[in-house]
């Protein structure tokens, strides 16, 4: 069974209290019904951020006033939505664009669910920047990704590499993708390429609890990595050469 069928449907029998939890019992009409209370168990993660990436997507959709189809079409190919689940995640996601509840509280519980520094964390705000992609990045959305970052509990530098890897093209900014000054040696550029992918190696954020239906998101962080790496690699390689 898919992800999404999990949660829309009562077999997911998880309901995670909070905005969060008020949300999927109103989606899947009050079939959920454990409530849990702190972080959740590695084995329900996947719902829990699933729950969450949903909230907030929808949520950053309207950020700018003018919430469009094709976001939700990007929500849809990034995680692998099936026909046959289309119509559940799609309610899921009107519901969150129209609850009372503010993105602040949806970024906050989800920050408590998974725990403090988690993976996760990192893996939601990065789809979220995927999704802003979609029609050229507004104010109202950069702000959007910042305040959710800071809720997230995520620290600037982390956030600060996230967003240069999508605010410009890997190769017009591979300083910042990798998280290095300028201008730094090859030796330092080594290090901090392999850092990152040990950080973010897709195995590694599967076992963590990111559901195989997200699993893009962990390919195009990477993809922006290698990228990265491979620009300074090359213009070392350059440097180096005899004129």
């Amino acid at each position: 069974m898919s992800i999404f069928a999990s949660v829309a449907g009562a077999a997911a029998g998880l309901l995670i209290g909070g905005p969060l939890g008020a949300l999927m019992g109103a989606a899947a009409a009050g079939s959920l019904g454990i409530v849990l209370k702190g972080l959740v168990r590695p084995a329900d993660r996947p719902v829990a951020f699933t729950i969450a990436a949903i909230a907030l997507a929808a949520k950053m959709a309207g950020a700018d006033g003018q919430a469009t189809m094709a976001e939700f079409r990007t929500f849809q190919r990034l995680f692998r939505v099936e026909p046959g689940e289309a119509e559940n995640v799609q309610r899921f996601y009107d519901m969150a664009k129209t609850s009372t509840a503010g993105f602040e509280a949806y970024a906050a519980q989800a920050a408590r669910l998974l725990g403090p520094g988690s993976p996760l964390l990192e893996d939601l705000l990065e789809a979220l920047w995927l999704i802003a992609a979609t029609d050229g990045f507004k104010q109202a959305e950069l702000d959007y990704l910042d305040q959710v970052a800071e809720q997230l509990g995520i620290d600037p530098g982390t956030a600060a590499a996230i967003r240069a890897r999508h605010i410009v093209a890997p190769q017009d900014d591979p300083w910042g993708v990798l998280g290095v000054p300028p201008g730094a040696d090859p030796l330092a550029l080594k290090r901090a390429y392999h850092g990152l992918v040990r950080q973010y190696h897709p195995d590694r954020h599967l076992a963590e609890g990111m559901p195989s239906e997200f699993i893009r998101v962990a390919e195009a962080r990477m993809a922006a990595i290698n990228a990265a790496y491979a620009t300074l690699a090359g213009k070392d390689s350059r440097a180096r050469q005899p004129h």
